[in-house]
């Protein structure tokens, strides 16, 4: 905008210099007038308190915007990566199933009878122990009672073993192994009376390849092929029931472990199957998100049978035919093989680690989408950053996470992702509503320049008068355009372009040709119906301070007010009628058009807006001339608006 203004502005300085004869000092003054008219110099505060508007109604659905460009680029988003655990559902976990090793069947927790429990007790001791959780006094274990702080799988854990346990231990703890993406398991050593023993939890794959033992009727056996097979088959049936499932094992150690690993040689105890239900809102949220063309890949640590049942419990996948690929089966296929994969209409990734969670954002963004990542941990922070928007996990997310990201959710709600693109849409509309609103005036404030300069009429408005309108009249109510609310209909239409620009040609004909040139025409009638009014004769000369020349100056300047008045509303919508709107459902348009009001009466009729702006009071007649321009600019604008929705 400010390259068109600058290289118009010299056209007409060059024009006026030597084709009309004009001294050079009045052809630069000119020049400048013309730019001013042009450059709409009240658009980015406008746009920023945009900006902030739609990040304040973002807050109040549960997202915090950190970045604020971010809201824009919202709109354009076209696949979210989402974790599944606590994004998707509720992050409230409950033992619903558990193997007991040597045991013929899966059972339910609550029916593990006392005699089964002694039988079994290192399997409960494990879900005990094996945690790192805390507790209201600070304790280590979590059996003192108090409230248990941390992970809801492993508060469900100590729950489920303290409920089966006759007597629940308390047995200090001597050393831990920690859980990472790369393990998929967590060990701790307890000194119990008879020694230190190890417990350790995991996922499956990761602990019963370390195992050698199983207790079968109270022996201890060799773990053999017969009974991997079984206890793997245990673990398919629950994870297709969307269960997430956990190995358990433990191992009796001797003096000096300290020196080997002390992983090895364990004794499988048993599995343990956790419901973590879907959050009720998904599935909307889901069905909203390929309404719009957004397409959602679900990237978690479960097992693929787990992710592929949530999904389609969810709505994610429709059919059997998703294409699920592992951790493990990403680290042997090439960038180029990942691509292809990519195209796959429905595609899940499980047993995911950090790493390869960013590896899979940089494909897709290689393939031109405009990717969104949630992600909560520490090692999230690069694909946070290498996403277009990283969103982090208000709750679950740590302050590494919080920092990489763009935007936070407060309540680590998938959903509230889908209304964050909802409002960043909302947007992107509304900064184009106020630009079209803003730069409409530009011609009724450029047409007075060029009719001085071409016809040897005098000036319709004068560079302060034209500041007025950009900083003054059109400000508040460009900022009610930016609260518009979202429409309807904006989750039914696909991702725009990432490319798209804000000023296209589109809005530039709309603005400039149809509502500018109206407005422009409203303007110069009304400074001409007073001009002519008051006996002015074409080619007459009328000094700056004539009050003739003052009232028409002022009727020019009334009439673009309120044409813009008219062109609010007219602008609330590019494709809905302003009748479908209403009038009176945007009450910040409504405070601006107050404003605007105020504004130009206090300028038109006020002894100190005669001596800011250089205006006179004008007669009724003068404001009563306007209207017909501004209806049948109502009119043009609601006839282009039908014909496009009939094309559509």
């Amino acid at each position: 905008i400010v390259f068109m203004a600058i290289a118009i502005g010299i056209v007409f300085f060059i024009a006026g210099w030597l084709i009309t004869g004009i001294s050079i000092w009045k052809a630069f003054l000119f020049a400048v007038g013309i730019i001013v008219a042009l450059v709409p110099e009240g658009m980015l505060a406008t746009l920023t308190l945009s900006l902030v508007l739609g990040t304040q109604r973002m807050a109040k659905r549960n997202v915090l915007i950190r970045y604020l460009p971010s809201v824009e680029t919202l709109g354009s988003t076209t696949v979210i990566c989402t974790d599944k655990t606590g994004t998707l559902t509720q992050n409230r976990m409950t033992v619903v199933q558990v193997y007991l090793a040597g045991e013929a069947q899966i059972t339910a927790p609550q029916r593990i009878t006392p005699a089964e429990a002694e039988m079994h007790r290192h399997f409960l001791l494990t879900a005990l122990f094996c945690h790192d959780l805390r507790n209201g006094n600070n304790g280590v274990n979590g059996t003192g009672g108090a409230a248990l702080l941390g992970d809801p799988m492993e508060i469900a854990l100590v729950e489920m073993a303290q409920k089966a346990l006759p007597v629940v231990p308390a047995y200090p703890k001597l050393h831990e192994i920690p859980f990472d993406t790369d393990r998929l398991r967590l060990s701790t050593v307890q000194a119990l009376p008879d020694g230190a023993h190890l417990y350790c939890k995991g996922a499956p794959e990761a602990v019963l390849p370390l195992c050698r033992w199983i207790r079968n009727d109270g022996e201890l056996r060799e773990f053999t092929d017969i009974e991997r097979q079984k206890a793997r088959r245990m673990q398919e049936e629950m994870a297709g029931r969307g269960l997430r499932v956990l190995a358990i094992a433990h191992r009796q150690l001797e003096d000096g472990w300290q020196d080997i690993d002390p992983e090895q040689q364990m004794v499988f105890a048993g599995l343990i199957g956790l419901e973590d239900p879907p959050r009720p809102e998904v599935p909307e949220a889901i069905r909203l998100c390929h309404a719009a063309g957004i397409r959602v890949i679900m990237v978690t640590g479960d097992h693929p049978r787990t992710a592929a049942a949530i999904a389609r419990e969810i709505g994610m996948t429709q059919t059997d035919d998703a294409v699920v690929l592992t951790g493990e089966q990403l680290r042997t296929i090439s960038d180029i093989q990942l691509r292809l994969a990519l195209d796959a209409p429905e595609i899940l990734f499980a047993r995911i680690a950090a790493d390869q969670k960013k590896r899979i954002v940089d494909m897709l963004k290689a393939k031109g989408q405009v990717v969104a990542v949630t992600g909560d941990g520490v090692n999230d922070a690069p694909a946070l950053k290498s996403a277009h928007i990283g969103i982090a996990m208000g709750i679950t997310g740590t302050d590494v996470a919080k920092e990489a990201a763009d935007m936070v959710l407060l309540d680590d709600n998938f959903a509230s992702i889908v209304s964050a693109i909802e409002e960043g849409r909302a947007v992107f509309d509304n900064i184009r509503k106020f630009l079209t609103y803003i730069l409409t005036s530009n011609v009724p404030e450029l047409i007075p320049y060029l009719a001085f300069t071409l016809f040897k009429v005098p000036l319709g408005l004068s560079l302060i008068q034209v500041l007025l309108i950009d900083l003054g009249t059109d400000s508040l109510p460009a900022v009610g355009l930016g609260a518009e609310k979202p429409d309807p209909q904006i989750m039914q239409r696909p991702p725009r372009p990432k490319d798209e620009r804000l000023f296209n040609l589109k809005l530039a004909l709309r603005a400039f040709l149809l509502l500018g040139l109206m407005e422009a025409l409203a303007a110069m009638a009304a400074f001409f119906f007073v001009l002519i009014g008051g006996g002015w004769e074409y080619g007459q000369e009328l000094a700056p301070n004539d009050p003739l020349y003052l009232q028409a100056t002022t009727a020019c300047l009334a009439a673009v007010v309120v044409m813009q008045v008219m062109n609010v509303f007219i602008c609330r919508s590019d494709r809905r009628s302003v009748f479908s709107l209403g009038w009176f459902r945007n009450p910040a348009v409504l405070a601006g058009v107050a404003f605007e009001v105020a504004l130009i009466l206090f300028i038109v009729y006020a002894p100190w807006g005669h001596a800011l702006f250089d205006t006179a009071p004008i007669a009724v007649s003068a404001w009563l001339s306007v209207l017909p321009f501004a209806c049948v600019m109502l009119l043009l604008d609601e006839l282009r608006k039908r014909f496009f929705a009939a094309k559509s």
